[in-house]
């Protein structure tokens, strides 16, 4: 069993004690309200692999770390996860997994550090299948709804051990259950060698990070009920790369019944990676590694620092690929996936999703009007005059996000939703978020990711405004439905409006804003314009 790196059980209830009565700060330190045990503060649960250890913090029960697969090193890189070892005694789930191998990203901007991205605990290496969980109760068969959250960072980077998916907050003041997922990203989890004619066992070796979430939902279903969570009441959902997967699962059979809700946030994942496009990044990886296609064995050879710097060497992308039967098709082209026809999903966006990539923050109006011009050639007049004469008051720094997350990220996003619509066999609501982060004097806006912290009602960091009264408000109300509609598959609260189905009529959405509101067909010219301009501006 794992030794717990920093402290122990002991340390917490001698240590620490002797710690606080010498300390000439003990009076700033809060008293339990009554004794409590050893049981009580490390409650215990039996799982299907062993029994795992978590500690209680005011209430939440928090587990970390929990193994959902083996490792993915040597022999098992590329191949569909295989279970854990079942073990004897106890595993201490006092710290996080490890975070899959990762090509490393510059954290250093001013969004970076308002989304937390810096903070990635954990340590990183391929025995990276484990998830992490947050409950109110254990083994009392409460049953509560339970929540999946999958991160962000595309199919390439992220954890679900950053501080941005801690699900205290939820749990506490939802009554639900949160589980944050790791899985297998880039290369070690979508490379397409079953297209090169690898031998059979790599058949999968282009979904198997997909296929790893899928392992998680399987634990989850068979292990959630010792968490004081209801199988039959799992709603997945994620952000930016987390919608994609979300998108994702949803076409995915090997899913089907393992969880009953879906939200997609600002990552309305339409198409995935062919198998023709997946041969090219394979061919490229295995180039830099002078590694032939008769030798694809090799690669599980290697040390997987050397495949990362090949990976980033490369230059290629690495996503799902279709064309299995684990993932047959394309998500959402050209209809919805039908292997999730009876699952009632939430999509959305934010005003401004496309600013978390745009550092020109001193963009002028000139300098705006010549990005249009050389982006939007004879059109750039028209457009740039509806957006200035919509948002007379905004920066042009801002007036370009709102160009470019309406071209990409809402234009996906009002697809996904139609598309379910038309399916006509389960819901969707749609969604936008308007109020704009007020850290950093405001300059990005209702930027991409303002509302991951409140699918999980947590108001404290600064995307979300610190706990200031307009940002804790809106968290409240977004939490509340989120939470709602994973309990009742309705996202319906006393905090917000009657939240109506979207259709292709009436095209309800509710507006996140301090006016939190319910608008018909909302920006309506907008829509059109880039249903109009869309086909000819593609790729611009």
């Amino acid at each position: 069993m794992r030794k717990t790196a920093g402290w122990s059980r002991r340390d917490v209830l001698v240590g620490g004690s002797a710690a606080i009565a010498g300390s000439t700060m003990s009076l700033f330190v809060p008293r339990a309200a009554r004794a409590i045990t050893e049981a009580e503060m490390f409650p215990t649960v039996e799982t299907q692999y062993g029994k795992v250890r978590g500690v209680e913090w005011n209430g939440i029960k928090t587990f970390k770390g929990i193994r959902y697969g083996a490792s993915t090193a040597g022999a098992n890189r590329y191949l569909p996860p295989r279970e854990p070892a079942s073990w004897t005694g106890v595993f201490d789930a006092f710290d996080y997994g490890q975070i899959a191998p990762q090509t490393p990203t510059d954290r250093r901007s001013h969004y970076s550090g308002l989304i937390l991205w810096d903070r990635q605990p954990g340590g990183i290496g391929e025995d990276c299948l484990v998830l992490n969980l947050w409950t109110p109760s254990i083994n009392d068969n409460a049953k509560r709804a339970v929540l999946v959250v999958f991160h962000g960072g595309g199919f390439a980077s992220g954890s679900g051990n950053t501080i941005g998916f801690d699900g205290d907050q939820a749990a506490r003041y939802d009554d639900v259950v949160v589980v944050s997922v790791n899985h297998r990203l880039s290369s070690f989890g979508f490379l397409g060698l079953g297209e090169l004619g690898a031998p059979p066992e790599f058949k999968y070796a282009g979904v198997a990070g997909a296929l790893d979430m899928v392992a998680s939902l399987r634990w989850v279903k068979q292990n959630i009920g010792r968490f004081g969570g209801d199988p039959d009441r799992v709603m997945v959902f994620g952000q930016s790369g987390g919608g994609a997967k979300t998108s994702t699962l949803l076409a995915m059979p090997g899913a089907k019944g393992l969880f009953q809700r879906a939200g997609v946030q600002s990552g309305s994942a339409l198409r995935l990676m062919t198998q023709e496009a997946a041969v090219t990044s394979a061919e490229k990886l295995l180039n830099v590694l002078g590694i032939g296609k008769g030798n694809i064995r090799d690669l599980q050879k290697l040390p997987f620092t050397q495949l990362l710097a090949a990976q980033a060497t490369a230059q290629s992308g690495f996503s799902p690929v279709i064309g299995t039967d684990a993932l047959p098709h394309h998500p959402f082209d050209p209809v919805a996936p039908p292997e999730s026809a009876n699952v009632p999903i939430i999509v959305g966006y934010t005003l401004d999703d496309a600013a978390l990539s745009m550092t020109n923050f001193d963009l002028t109006e000139e300098g705006l009007k010549e990005q249009i011009g050389k982006q939007l050639g004879p059109q750039a007049d028209r457009v740039y005059k509806m957006y200035r004469d919509a948002f007379p008051s905004v920066t042009p720094y801002l007036i370009q996000a709102r160009i470019a997350t309406d071209r990409r990220f809402r234009r996906s996003a009002i697809k996904q939703a139609e598309l379910k619509a038309a399916q006509g066999t389960a819901p969707v609501y749609f969604y936008t978020w308007e109020w704009p982060v007020p850290a950093f004097d405001g300059k990005f806006g209702a930027v991409h990711g303002v509302d991951v912290g409140a699918a999980i009602h947590d108001f404290r960091g600064a995307i979300n405004g610190s706990g200031s009264k307009d940002g804790k408000q809106l968290v409240e109300r977004f939490a509340a439905v989120w939470t709602g509609f994973a309990k009742e598959g309705v996202p319906k609260s006393a905090l917000t409006p009657a939240w109506p189905a979207y259709d292709a009529d009436k095209r309800a959405t509710m507006i996140f804003d301090v006016d939190t509101r319910v608008a018909n067909d909302h920006r309506r010219e907008f829509r059109l314009l880039w249903d109009e301009l869309g086909a000819t501006t593609a790729g611009a």
